[in-house]
């Protein structure tokens, strides 16, 4: 009777979250391949953001342009990785790379946490990880699910981030004191290796599990390396209308998060001036946006992306902060920013991001590793460094922000135009016969 009631209460969970039969394993492994390496990015992030407004709201353009170059250093080790190493250990090698990076960082913080280089250099550092660790961990479900599964299944696994982003800022509160920055580096590194391990897992799960070769005709080859040169990416968005599409929609996404960004810490250092309460605000309106996130996630966002197409996910978001830029140009107060904020970001979370991972189930694979984290990475932080500097000369040309918030509403307006149109590249593209098996 017991087993009968389980066996119930589990049919109706697989029901709620959209699951076919045999889905579970493989969700709730990329559920915890995202929790793992959220929760420890998380962590540190507060401390990330209090050392951006430290270093003065008028100089973050600096740290933008900082990580834009970096990530341009990296690009090239990067795709030396993936054309070297078997699709399906391109993830564990550069994350056991981060793990090593993060023990070095902790070290270096054990010694000197005061050092103002050392504190831009983790600025930076972290904001490279964060873009390339989490470009990785969707390439390996771009690589291993259909069109067809991704749209059920990629917002209930991209929960395991929301979960992430409520419990890492909480261990990072909890564990601050007692372990210091290092302790919690040195955490992180852990979480991370979890991580990478349940990457390693799915691709097992796969092998046993292989799709019919109309829903992914390349999966036979994820033992083998993709070949080519470091700079393959690159070449490859500039030769494909649709990489470039899913290019031009990671910029216009890049410009208004950096336009609202740079008014976060204007309003932020403005209404608190205390650093220890502005870490307690990052934190706060990341607790919230999380919390919307995941119930969107778990039981929206793939019948959403089933019944109205992934152009609904790519769209929904731009709209809402067009008309928020507006609200915020009439109103510019913190309070009006922490509702168009936290939209923003649970809504970028739980449907502009799954939908966006969903348009790379379409594409070959060297386009889903190589192409992809070059999209993720370089155009996205090149497009944060020059929305940057743009919103810092708006900012010196007029005295009145209202200017730069109709100009963000104007970009999300682009921004929306494109999703319309990248919704409908990929349904040319899907197979006919995408089902799961």
């Amino acid at each position: 009777m017991a087993l009968s009631r389980s066996g119930r209460a589990l049919g109706l969970l697989a029901r709620l979250l959209n699951l076919h039969q045999d889905e579970a394993p493989p969700v709730a492994v990329g559920l915890l391949m995202f929790f793992l390496l959220f929760t420890g990015y998380f962590m540190l992030r507060p401390v990330r953001e209090t050392m951006g407004v430290a270093g003065g709201v008028d100089n973050l353009q600096w740290l933008f342009t900082g990580t834009f170059v970096a990530t341009l250093a990296v690009l090239p080790l990067f795709g030396w990785l993936a054309s070297r190493v078997a699709r399906r250990r391109i993830l564990p090698a550069a994350f056991g790379f981060f793990v090593l990076n993060l023990l070095l960082f902790a070290l270096m913080f054990a010694g000197d946490n005061a050092n103002p280089w050392l504190a831009r250099t983790f600025y930076i550092w972290l904001s490279v990880f964060n873009l390339l660790a989490i470009s990785l961990a969707w390439s390996v479900l771009a690589d291993l699910f259909s069109s067809a599964q991704a749209k059920r299944l990629f917002g209930v696994m991209a929960g395991g981030a929301s979960l992430g982003g409520l419990a890492g800022p909480a261990l990072g509160t909890l564990l601050v004191v007692p372990a210091g920055h290092a302790g919690l580096l040195c955490l992180a590194a852990l979480m991370l290796a979890g991580s990478a391990s349940a990457g390693l897992w799915l691709y097992a799960w796969r092998d046993r599990h292989p799709l019919p070769a109309s829903a992914a005709p390349a999966q036979q080859d994820q033992r083998r390396a993709l070949g080519g040169n470091p700079f393959d990416g690159a070449l490859e968005v500039v030769r494909s209308p649709y990489l470039m599409g899913i290019a031009l929609f990671v910029v216009l996404l890049a410009s208004v998060s950096t336009f609202l960004y740079f008014e976060q810490a204007r309003l932020v250092a403005e209404t608190f001036p205390d650093r220890e309460r502005q870490t307690q605000v990052f934190g706060t309106i990341d607790f919230v946006v999380q919390a919307l996130a995941i119930l969107t996630q778990l039981f929206f966002t793939g019948r959403l992306a089933q019944r109205l197409g992934i152009g609904a996910l790519l769209v929904a978001v731009p709209v809402v902060i067009a008309a928020g830029f507006v609200w915020l140009a009439l109103a510019p107060v913190f309070s009006v920013f922490v509702v168009i904020m936290v939209a923003r970001r649970a809504g970028e979370y739980a449907l502009v991001r799954p939908g966006r991972e969903m348009l790379y189930t379409v594409v070959p694979p060297a386009e889903k590793f190589k192409a992809k984290n070059f999209i993720d990475t370089v155009v996205y932080r090149g497009g944060d460094a020059l929305s940057g500097w743009l919103k810092r000369g708006l900012d010196l040309l007029s005295e009145m922000p209202a200017t730069a918030m109709l100009i963000g509403a104007g970009i999300a307006v682009a921004w929306a135009g494109t999703g319309v149109m990248l919704g409908r590249a990929q349904r040319r593209r899907e197979p006919p016969a995408d089902a799961p098996p």
